[in-house]
């Protein structure tokens, strides 16, 4: 595809799908992490159990997100884009619908999966139908600001339709984005085919990557009821690791790896990766421990739940749009060492919990916390992770980094699920220390975070770049279009 200019008209339907498509996709991990307990209650669940609405968006989305953008870069933005949207709404109107929570699962899955397809093809779009200069810049900056509040969004829509029904969470995206595919049908520009000889796919590397993901987490969460030398947790990690080493093999014999040899994956690229990842996994896991506390041992209702939580997400929808101020006054590094910090402290103070901590006094203190952290460091560890790589690399960089922060999102909540079902009474209060293990791994997460980042700070890197608009189709990696990786949350 070309840049093309679009009329005012199509321009505000175009973006409609764009902006509203990256809403729905951020609001599902807040909205499964509210309904849990809900669920978990109707289908008589485990919290390991249970945790699956969280981790199988994860790993579809983390899992497939590198052949996302192989099949968005073959058959160009517009088909995939729809198709993706019809998928996704089919997805969550099955999902809304079953009597099976392995079916539910699996949609959670796909749509985690049409996430990964959307993810490279949003800004695709946007920089390829919008003329550089104010109509880009204003396209860009409502993307982002619908990017950064889908996740507050959730939380508050979660909460409001679980006390009602919990059916109503997995329902309610289907009508929106089938409205959104009608008007994708008439707004998305045509794609035009790709130059030269077609990359293949290798859907092998994919699957094996992404079913490694899943043993993970099966092996993880069955440790809440056998030890480690038990069959039932051995295989799935056996599994996984044969997998991992099946994936190294074939990436480094196709002709066409996910990953192309030309991106480095070292330096301000792995920094970047390593801290995002423990800051998204060690927040899932901190609200899965308060929703869990909240709900199902203070008898808070899910709306109650979303309020208490929701002071974590919103300061970022609040100040994304004037990231770039910061990034330009104070560098990617120093935002993202400062930025670690605040949810290190937050976890150690929540681990001060008393027996019926007071809201103001623990609850909400953290979450301040953990929403400075995002503040400070959200849009320049997008910026930092491809600031680095040549244009033609940065889409597979890009993807290579959100793959590796879903890994946060797919290891840290299904160890958090372990840990508090291992220590928590059936019923009941629950004292303290039970939750002090998941805190712990929590607080340790974060930490390693923390360090990653301040190995950043002993390193000459460019603190100030500004890379190219990539040729190949992408929008530069900037902090107004950074929020693309909200969608991960």
């Amino acid at each position: 595809m070309t840049p093309t200019t679009t009329p005012n008209t199509a321009g505000r339907g175009l973006l409609a799908v764009l902006a509203g498509n990256m809403l729905i996709d951020a609001l599902e991990v807040s909205a499964a992490i509210v309904a849990l307990p809900t669920v978990a209650g109707h289908f008589h669940l485990t919290l390991t159990q249970a945790q699956w609405l969280v981790t199988a968006f994860a790993i579809g989305f983390g899992g497939l997100m590198l052949l996302g953008g192989r099949i968005v870069a073959r058959h160009g933005p517009r088909p995939v884009y729809l198709l993706a949207l019809l998928v996704f709404a089919a997805a969550s109107l099955t999902g809304g619908l079953t009597d099976s929570f392995a079916v539910l699962t699996a949609t959670r899955f796909v749509k985690g999966g049409c996430a990964a397809l959307t993810a490279p093809t949003g800004l695709a779009i946007i920089a390829t139908s919008y003329p550089q200069g104010p109509a880009r810049t204003r396209a860009l900056a409502v993307y982002t600001l619908f990017g950064a509040s889908g996740f507050t969004t959730g939380l508050l829509l979660s909460g409001a339709l679980t006390g009602h029904n919990w059916r109503w969470i997995f329902l309610a995206p289907a009508p929106i984005v089938g409205a959104l595919l009608l008007l994708g049908l008439r707004t998305i520009p045509p794609s035009r085919p790709p130059t030269g000889p077609p990359a293949g796919y290798d859907l092998a590397g994919a699957l094996c990557f992404t079913t490694a993901l899943a043993a993970l987490v099966t092996g993880i969460t069955r440790l809440a009821g056998h030890g480690w030398t038990q069959p039932p947790v051995l295989a799935p990690l056996a599994l996984a690791l044969a997998l991992l080493a099946a994936v190294a093999v074939i990436e480094t014999r196709t002709a066409h790896p996910l990953l192309p040899r030309s991106v480095p994956t070292g330096g301000p690229m792995l920094r970047a990766a390593t801290v995002a990842a423990c800051l998204n996994g060690s927040y899932l896991g901190l609200l899965l421990v308060v929703t869990v506390q909240l709900q199902q041992h203070q008898d808070h209702s899910p709306l109650h739940t979303a309020l208490a939580i929701s002071p974590a997400s919103v300061p970022l929808a609040v100040t994304a749009l004037h990231s770039g101020r910061l990034i330009t006054r104070y560098g990617t590094r120093r935002l993202i060492a400062a930025g670690a910090l605040p949810p290190c402290l937050g976890y150690l103070l929540y681990l001060r919990l008393p027996a019926h901590p007071g809201y103001t006094g623990a609850v909400l203190p953290t979450m301040l916390l953990l929403a400075a952290g995002f503040v400070l460091a959200f849009a320049a560890l997008n910026t930092q992770a491809t600031a680095t790589l040549r244009p033609q690399d940065r889409a597979a960089g890009a993807g290579l980094y959100q793959t590796m922060v879903q890994l946060g999102a797919v290891l840290v909540p299904a160890a958090t699920a372990t840990l508090l079902q291992n220590h928590l009474p059936p019923h009941g209060p629950a004292p303290p220390s039970a939750y002090r293990p998941a805190l712990w791994l929590i607080t340790a997460v974060g930490t390693a975070g923390l360090l990653a980042a301040l190995t950043g700070l002993t390193r000459k890197t460019a603190q100030h770049q500004q890379p190219a608009e990539n040729p190949a189709g992408h929008a530069p990696n900037t902090p107004e279009n950074g929020a693309e990786s909200r969608r991960q949350r």
